[in-house]
């Protein structure tokens, strides 16, 4: 069964939009920034427009959800709160924080091979004006 949650919320200084979606036990988030507040319409926009793009967190366990009835006023209550409730779960946090920390891996192992590459580049020309010092044009 697949589950997706869309959260829109104010962090200091813009809006920002969390998409959570848990299919068949994987649970995966994505986090969207907006500038100004975004209207309905304009984030559903966005979402039908930008979906494929969307880069969401490495998968982790979710939690298996019991499947009851729940009294429609409760749903409605829970309804109210979820939207009071300022900032995001906790399991959204953890899935953005390991994007985060993928994405600075990566970073770190690019800028390294790119100072490698840089280095061994540097290496090769100082070589090569040794050969041509040498060959006493």
């Amino acid at each position: 069964m697949s589950k997706a949650k869309l959260t829109v919320f104010f962090e200091e200084p813009f809006w920002v939009g969390l998409y959570e979606r848990e299919d068949d036990g994987q649970y995966e988030v994505s986090k969207v920034t907006f500038g100004a507040e975004p209207k309905d319409y304009a984030v559903y926009a966005y979402f039908l427009a930008n979906f494929h793009t969307l880069r969401f967190s490495p998968s982790l366990e979710a939690a298996a959800d019991e499947e009851r009835r729940i009294n429609p006023k409760r749903r409605q209550r829970e309804a109210q709160k979820a939207i009071q409730v300022s900032g995001i779960g906790t399991k959204a946090q953890q899935a953005l924080k390991l994007q985060q920390e993928q994405g600075k891996l990566e970073r770190r192992t690019r800028s390294r091979e790119q100072r490698e590459a840089e280095a061994e580049r540097q290496f090769q020309l100082k070589q090569q004006k040794r050969k041509e010092k040498r060959r006493g044009h």
